[in-house]
């Protein structure tokens, strides 16, 4: 039985395994230019962020319909609760499909198909959060939650990704200013491979509640000591890191650094289906190539559930804190 945990850092869209990307092409009609899954999965090799936009945004194309996002749902939520997921804060990027023809509706809808019923189906309780693309314009994000404000009751806070560098958090002030009016929970990505400074910008002209990334943090000191200070929880992404050359090698991740200095840190998989592994093999493989404890393993799933938007159900919150402190390490987590 997999040490309990929660995932704060998932895009579902990342989530398109190869087989299922062959699948819904099919459904669709949509022509792919690979031959098959195999060809498709070589093509899971990347340089930069940019790199794997490209393939990441290429392959989208295949989701056209309600069905095609729940199924899409579905898979991941099958697989996470394998790997010992209780509940998933799930992103989705509405603009690339918007951009497409694909309404907000058919994506809201056609994933909550799959949310809403899944602490029944998977045993995973789940929340959306609403990202925009940093590198569309501001008018573009305010756009998409004009579009999104029928789907309220469904999404419970907005978030940013996408290229980061070139891109300051600045340049959305306003949509997270309209976003706050509307009493949604505030996350972006910052510090990935943009400089510390993302962070801070992300923390005052934004007003997020939690930095997704975040690992360039450790060059700034006094950046550390605020984001301590104030309990900003970070949502790191190791084998993400890796694939996409944030990091060298994963013995030279700073988590265990990160942990040491008091910082409030989780570990999830980002796009799990592009970066080798989903979220408890993302804690399997910190834990070999940077050793870290029974105890270590705990503090991070500990994290994962304090660092949640479960202000609404802290009874649920205290029953997956529960578990985690009474999870019996067998041989290896």
């Amino acid at each position: 039985m997999p040490l309990p945990k929660a995932e704060l850092h998932l895009h579902i869209e990342g989530t398109l395994e190869p087989e299922l990307a062959f699948a819904l092409a099919a459904r669709n009609g949509v022509p792919l230019p690979y031959a098959h899954t195999d060809e498709l999965r070589k093509a899971y090799q990347f340089d930069d962020l940019q790199s794997f936009l490209n393939l990441y945004y290429e392959l989208m194309a295949v989701l056209r319909t309600e069905q095609d996002f729940e199924d899409l749902a579905n898979a991941y939520l099958a697989r996470a609760a394998a790997q010992g997921v209780r509940h998933a804060e799930i992103f989705f990027d509405p603009q690339a499909h918007l951009a497409r023809g694909v309404a907000m509706g058919t994506v809201v809808e056609g994933l909550w198909r799959a949310l809403g019923r899944s602490t029944e189906n998977h045993g995973v309780s789940t929340q959306l959060i609403m990202c925009f693309l940093r590198d569309e314009s501001a008018e573009s994000a305010l756009e998409t939650l004009e579009a999104a404000k029928p789907y309220l009751d469904r999404i419970i806070g907005i978030g940013l990704d996408s290229a980061e560098v070139g891109h300051p958090p600045v340049k959305f002030r306003e949509v997270y200013e309209a976003a706050a009016a509307l009493g949604l929970r505030r996350v972006a990505h910052a510090g990935e491979e943009g400089p510390p400074e993302y962070i801070t910008e992300a923390l005052d002209v934004l007003g997020v509640e939690r930095i997704d990334h975040g690992l360039r943090c450790m060059e700034d000191e006094a950046l550390v000591e605020r984001l301590v200070r104030e309990r900003v929880p970070l949502t790191l992404c190791p084998l993400s890191n890796v694939r996409l050359r944030a990091v060298d090698v994963l013995a030279e991740h700073p988590l265990p650094a990160m942990l040491d200095a008091g910082l409030l840190c989780t570990v999830n998989s980002d796009d799990p289906a592009y970066f080798g592994g989903y979220v408890a093999d993302n804690f399997h493989a910190v834990r070999d190539a940077l050793g870290l404890d029974q105890e270590r393993m705990r503090e991070l799933a500990r994290n994962s559930f304090v660092a949640s938007f479960l202000e609404h159900d802290e009874e649920r919150r205290a029953r997956y804190l529960a578990e985690v402190e009474a999870y019996d390490f067998p041989g290896r987590p």
